[in-house]
């Protein structure tokens, strides 16, 4: 479904990314785990046109992506939830969530706006709420769900926990689990990659730009390197 192949980008003079190649088959969870500064923002930014490849190849069902912009990348069906969840804080958590529909065209949003309050119960009760008033696991569900709204065949999730109480963090890593179990494959990173092990098929372990290590994600938890660098022993 998605191919990088030898993929070069950075910011100014300072590489992030130095030849990353990594799959992500149709239907999988796949997570990318590593330090701070290893390149796995930047390579969910580079994927979805955030950030522009210098070198490589970006392929999305047999398609090159890595000279689409932002917005044609979603409409081609990737959704990109970052880091720091970066809700609309003046804004309500419906129009929030309808914001994610704003590429769509068809009939069916107040459908799928219907389903993610669905998935997301406490966003019905909030949906007459400014979202820069929700807490941050709310904030957190609430950007899940305005990906969601574009009803991506692929979402890049950056760092899901990020902030949020361990309670919450439970649910929302189910809610991830269900979101892939209903059909969308999902590329996650993830700094607790104890969880993201947990529910990852698959998974790749970013060092300073480049990939180290791959493996399933029984086999990278298993790993000795793994669990000493990023699983605590």
């Amino acid at each position: 479904m998605l191919e990088l192949e030898g993929v070069h980008a950075g910011y100014g003079r300072i590489d992030a990314l130095r030849g990353v190649s990594l799959a992500v088959g149709q239907g999988e969870l796949v997570c990318l785990i590593g330090a701070n500064g290893a390149g796995k923002t930047s390579t969910l930014k580079t994927i979805s046109g955030l950030l522009r490849a210098r070198a490589g190849r970006i392929v999305f069902d047999g398609a090159e992506l890595h000279r689409l912009s932002p917005s044609e990348i979603l409409r081609r069906g990737i959704a990109h939830c970052p880091e720091g969840r970066r809700v609309f804080p003046l804004l309500t958590v419906e129009e929030n969530l309808r914001m994610g529909a704003y590429v769509r065209r068809d009939a069916t949003v107040a459908t799928d706006l219907d389903a993610v309050m669905t998935h997301f119960p406490i966003l019905r009760e909030r949906r007459r709420q400014m979202a820069g008033t929700l807490s941050g696991g709310e904030q957190q569900m609430l950007a899940m769900g305005r990906a969601l709204m574009s009803r991506p065949r692929l979402l890049l999730l950056d760092e899901p926990s990020l902030g949020i109480a361990p309670l919450l963090v439970r649910d929302i890593f189910k809610t991830i689990v269900e979101i892939n179990r209903r059909g969308t494959t999902v590329l996650l990173v993830e700094q607790n990659a104890h969880m993201a092990l947990g529910i990852a098929q698959r998974g790749y372990v970013l060092e300073t730009g480049r990939v180290v290590l791959e493996d399933t994600a029984a086999n990278l938890a298993a790993n000795d390197e793994v669990r000493a660098a990023y699983l605590g022993g």
